[in-house]
C-alpha cells in the first residue's frame, strides 16, 4: 500500500502556468523552482506510474530552455518523448498531469494536438534533429527568425538517423541548435563505440585537467602567448575526445562538456549560443537519469518506467499475478534451446529487459547481443550470421521492427535467409498508446514471399512456437506475441515443434442435426479468451459455434478453412492488427476456392482504420470492437 505523506511545497512552481512566468524569475531563483519541479513530478508519478528517471534528468534543462528561449516560437523538439513530463508541467498541464497516460488524459510522450509547446510528436527515438533540420529549412525559406532546438540522448545518437540528419545540418542557416543529453543510460545501457567515446573521453579526467590547466595558463600569460595557448587547448580537446571534432566535420560547432544541472552553467551557455545565425551548434551537457530522487539514482534502471509507488520511500506496489509475462516466457524458453544448440543467438535493439533476454544474456553473454538503437542494423548483421550458418533469434517489438522493413524484405526474405523474428508488443499496448501499438506487422509480413508468419494464443502456444522457429531453418519466421501478462495456463516443460501452416479446432460446434453450424470463430493471436467468452454467451442463446486457433496467418491452413468455411453459415475471423493482415489473406482464399457461392457469410475483426488513444488494453479492444461483446454483436447480427 502506498505510504499517505505530506505533499511537497511548491510556492514558486505554484505560480507558473506557462513559460512566460518561468522567464519572468529571477536567475537566482530558478534553482528552487527546479527542485519544487523535481519534487512535484514525482509525488505526481507516484500516483500515476510512468516514465520518470528520464524526466528528473532533465529538469534544470527544461526550465533552463524555457528560461532562455522564447517558447513556443522557438521550437523546443524532444527526442522519444520519456523525458518531457517536467516539460508539461512548465506548459499548463500541472493540473492534468494526474491524468497521464490514462485515457481521455495527457499522453505520456509529446503530442502535436496536446499544446502548441508540443511541436513534434515522439514515442520512437532518434528522430529529433531530422525534425528539427526540416522545421529550419521551413523557417528559412519562409524568411523567419526563431530558434530550433532538437534534445537527444546518447542512447538515441547512436542511431544511423541521427547522423543522416546532422550530415545534413548544414542546410539551416544557424539558429539550430542540438542538445545531446549524455547520461550514459537509455532504457538499457547504450552500446556501441560512439557511446563509449562520449563516456570514455568528453566528461574524462584527463581530458578535463588539461582543458583547465589551459584556461588557467592563458590567462596569466602575455597576450599573443596566451592566444596561443587557447588555440593549443582547444586543439588538445578536440584531439584527446574525439568528439568535438566529430561534430565539427559534421559541420556543428561543438560547446561541451556542460554541467546539465548547474543553471549557473546552463543559463550563459545557452543564451551565447541563442540566436547564433553562423552555423548549427551542438551543446553536450552531462546529467544523471533519476537525479535528486534517491531511489532512482540508486535503481539499475534509473526507474525508466515504473508503477504506483511510494514517493517517500520509493517502494514499488506490486501487483499480483498469477501469469508469467509473455517476453519473459519467450526469454525462457530460449534459453533452453540455446543450452541445447549452441548456433542459436539472440540479436535486439536497445531492450535486453525489454524483451526478456536479461537472463539469456546472463547465461550467454558471447551470444546475446544489443546492437543499440539501430534495428535496421540489427535485422541485416542478423541475415550475415544466418548466412554463416548461425540460427539469429531479433527479438523487436512490433513497432522497432517497423523501422527495418527494408533490411527484412531485401536482406532476409529476398535471400530466404532463416532468420527468426519474435515480435513483442503485437496488438494494442495500453499506456503508451499508437506508438507503441503492433497494428501493421501481421499485413507487411504476409506481403512477404518466403515468409512464415505466426501468432500465439496464450503463453504455452508462444512456448511452442519458439521451439518451431528454432527448428525451422529453411527460411525467415515471425511469430508474435502481445505485451503483459499470459492468461495463466500451464507451460510445457519442453516446447514441440509445430507443423507449418496448421491450425487447431479448439471446440466443434454441435449441430443437433444441423447441415451447417451456425459460425465459426477462426482466431489468429491472443483474443481467442475473449472468442471462448463469445461463444459460451452465444450458445447460451441456442447458437452453435466452432472455435479454430489459426497459428498461422502464413502459410495458411487452407484444409481448416475449407472445412469451417463449408460446415457453417458464418466464418468470423479475430485478429490483433489492422486492414491487410489475417482476414485479408483468409479472404483471398474463401474468393479463389469459390468458398462463398454456398452462401458463406464472412465477417473479418480486426483493427479499426485509425490510431487508438492510449487507455487500458481491456478499453482499447472495446474500442477497437476486439472483444466478446463485439464478437457476439457481429454474429447475431449476421445471422
Amino acid at each position: 500500500m502506498l505510504v499517505t505523506h505530506k505533499k511537497p511545497e511548491t510556492p514558486l512552481l505554484d505560480t507558473v502556468n506557462s513559460p512566460a512566468d518561468v522567464r519572468n524569475i529571477a536567475d537566482t531563483d530558478l534553482q528552487q523552482l527546479a527542485d519544487e519541479l523535481r519534487a512535484d513530478m514525482v509525488e505526481t508519478v507516484s500516483f500515476t506510474g510512468g516514465h520518470l528517471g528520464a524526466g528528473l534528468g532533465v529538469v534544470e534543462l527544461t526550465v533552463a530552455l524555457h528560461k532562455v528561449f522564447d517558447t513556443p516560437t522557438d521550437k523546443i523538439i524532444w527526442d522519444v518523448g520519456h523525458q518531457v513530463y517536467p516539460h508539461k508541467i512548465l506548459t499548463g498541464r500541472r493540473n492534468r498531469m494526474r491524468t497521464i497516460r490514462k485515457g481521455g488524459g495527457l499522453s505520456g510522450f509529446t503530442k502535436r494536438s496536446e499544446s502548441e509547446y508540443d511541436t513534434f510528436g515522439a514515442g520512437h527515438s532518434s528522430t529529433s534533429i531530422s525534425a528539427g533540420v526540416g522545421m529550419a529549412m521551413a523557417r528559412d525559406i519562409k524568411g523567419e527568425k526563431h530558434n530550433i532546438i532538437s534534445v537527444i540522448g546518447d542512447g538515441s545518437i547512436t542511431a544511423g538517423m541521427a547522423y543522416e540528419a546532422m550530415n545534413n545540418a548544414h542546410v539551416a542557416n544557424g539558429r539550430l541548435i542540438v542538445i545531446l543529453n549524455d547520461n550514459d543510460m537509455s532504457i538499457d545501457r547504450p552500446v556501441g563505440a560512439m557511446s563509449a567515446y562520449f563516456a570514455r573521453h568528453l566528461s574524462g579526467d584527463t581530458y578535463m585537467a588539461i582543458r583547465d590547466i589551459g584556461k588557467k595558463v592563458a590567462r596569466v600569460l602575455p597576450r599573443p602567448v596566451g592566444y596561443a595557448m587557447a588555440q593549443t587547448e582547444e586543439y588538445t580537446r578536440t584531439l584527446l575526445s574525439g568528439g568535438g571534432a566529430f561534430f565539427e566535420a559534421m559541420g556543428f560547432y561543438y560547446v561541451g562538456v556542460v554541467d546539465g544541472h548547474n543553471l549557473d552553467h546552463l543559463l550563459p551557455v545557452l543564451r551565447n549560443i541563442k540566436d547564433e545565425d553562423d552555423k548549427p551548434i551542438l551543446l553536450h551537457i552531462k546529467t544523471v537519469k533519476g537525479k535528486g530522487y534517491g531511489p532512482a539514482e540508486n535503481s539499475a534502471d534509473k526507474y525508466h518506467g515504473v508503477g504506483k509507488f511510494d514517493a517517500k520511500t520509493g517502494e514499488m506496489v506490486k501487483s499480483v499475478s498469477n501469469a508469467p509475462k509473455y517476453q519473459d516466457v519467450f526469454g525462457q524458453s530460449l534459453m533452453k534451446h540455446a543450452a541445447k544448440d549452441k548456433k542459436i543467438v539472440a540479436l535486439t535493439a536497445a531492450m535486453l529487459s525489454g524483451s526478456g533476454l536479461i537472463k539469456f544474456h546472463d547465461e550467454y553473454p558471447d551470444r546475446c547481443f544489443d546492437m543499440g538503437i539501430a534495428e535496421q542494423h540489427v535485422v541485416t548483421a542478423a541475415a550475415g550470421m544466418a548466412c554463416e550458418g548461425l540460427k539469429p533469434f531479433v527479438a523487436l517489438y512490433s513497432t522497432f521492427l517497423q523501422r527495418a522493413y527494408d533490411q527484412v524484405v531485401h536482406d532476409v526474405a529476398i535471400q530466404n535467409l532463416p532468420v527468426r523474428f519474435a515480435i513483442d508488443r503485437a496488438g494494442l499496448v495500453g499506456a503508451d498508446g499508437p506508438t507503441h501499438a503492433g497494428s501493421f506487422d501481421i499485413g507487411f509480413l504476409c506481403a512477404l514471399p518466403n515468409m512464415v508468419v505466426m501468432a500465439a494464443s496464450d503463453e504455452a502456444e508462444l512456448v511452442h512456437m519458439v521451439a518451431t522457429a528454432a527448428a525451422h531453418d529453411t527460411g525467415p519466421i515471425a511469430f508474435r506475441y502481445p505485451r503483459g501478462e499470459g492468461v495463466g495456463i500451464e507451460l510445457p516443460e519442453d516446447g514441440v515443434p509445430l507443423e507449418i501452416g496448421k491450425g487447431r479446432v479448439m471446440k466443434r460446434a454441435k449441430t443437433k442435426g444441423k447441415a451447417k453450424a451456425d459460425v465459426a470463430i477462426l482466431s489468429f493471436g491472443t483474443r481467442m479468451e475473449e472468442a471462448e467468452k463469445a461463444a459460451e454467451q452465444l450458445e447460451a442463446d441456442g447458437i452453435s459455434v466452432t472455435i479454430a486457433d489459426a497459428r498461422f496467418a502464413k502459410p495458411l491452413d487452407l484444409g481448416l478453412i475449407d472445412d469451417l468455411a463449408n460446415s457453417h453459415k458464418i466464418l468470423l475471423t479475430l485478429e490483433e492488427g489492422a486492414i491487410g493482415g489475417f482476414a485479408s489473406m483468409v479472404l483471398d482464399h474463401l474468393a479463389k476456392a469459390d468458398l462463398f457461392s454456398a452462401g458463406l457469410k464472412f465477417r473479418p475483426l480486426y483493427l479499426p482504420d485509425t490510431y487508438i488513444s492510449h487507455n487500458t488494453p481491456a478499453k482499447m479492444y472495446e474500442e477497437a470492437g476486439l472483444n466478446a461483446a463485439a464478437i457476439i454483436e457481429a454474429v447475431k447480427s449476421a445471422l
